[in-house]
């Protein structure tokens, strides 16, 4: 339990820690903290503007975080996810706005498949602010090892996942008349795309 006590509470004191998802390992910290936040884009060395997603246990804390997905966006939601992808959608009352970046009418959002301690991290802390734990444009870590020595000196907790699929999550913004593909990764947008859409009918 020392891994997963320490990363909880690092969170909980607005530190960075390094977490793996379903997909590769990603830096987390609390989402409702700016200044939290700002600590992952340090730790990274990302210009500002880039959105970060907002990463939930489950699809009832998503929608306890942003309760105005109920609706439309929930059937997009409970089609897709818990998965390795990131969903855009609209955020019409502008929460978290240190995680949406240049389009403070949207965020993207997250429930991962995660397993073993990190999972049991999210599910203490709820939500998370994520993003890969990596130097802005560099791999995305498929290891603890991965993850940058500079990084990993800097971060509050360290969980150890061991080895990940190593591809970042399926990007897909469905803020638009039609769904638009941002990043193909961990799993087929195309096939994701129409789940949605049978979903919402």
């Amino acid at each position: 339990m020392g891994a997963i006590d320490d990363a909880v509470r690092a969170l909980e004191a607005g530190q960075v820690v390094v977490l793996p998802t379903d997909t590769v390992y990603g830096l987390a910290a609390a989402p409702d903290r700016r200044e939290a936040v700002e600590g992952i884009f340090r730790l990274k060395a990302r210009p500002g503007g880039i959105p970060i997603a907002l990463v939930a246990s489950s699809v009832d804390v998503l929608l306890e975080c942003v309760p105005e997905f109920r609706g439309r966006d929930e059937s997009v939601v409970r089609a897709l996810l818990p998965g390795p992808f990131t969903l855009v959608l609209g955020n019409a009352s502008r929460r978290y706005p240190w995680l949406t970046g240049d389009r403070p009418g949207t965020i993207g959002v997250r429930v991962p498949g995660l397993v073993g301690e990190a999972a049991s991290v999210l599910a203490r802390v709820g939500a998370v602010a994520a993003t890969s734990a990596n130097r802005h444009g560099g791999p995305d870590p498929r290891a603890l090892a991965d993850v940058p020595a500079e990084i990993r000196s800097a971060a509050g907790a360290l969980v150890d996942g061991g080895e990940l699929p190593g591809t970042a999550s399926t990007v897909i913004d469905f803020t638009g008349d039609e769904p638009r593909v941002v990043r193909e990764g961990a799993a087929p947008a195309a096939a994701a795309i129409e789940r949605a859409l049978a979903a919402l009918g």
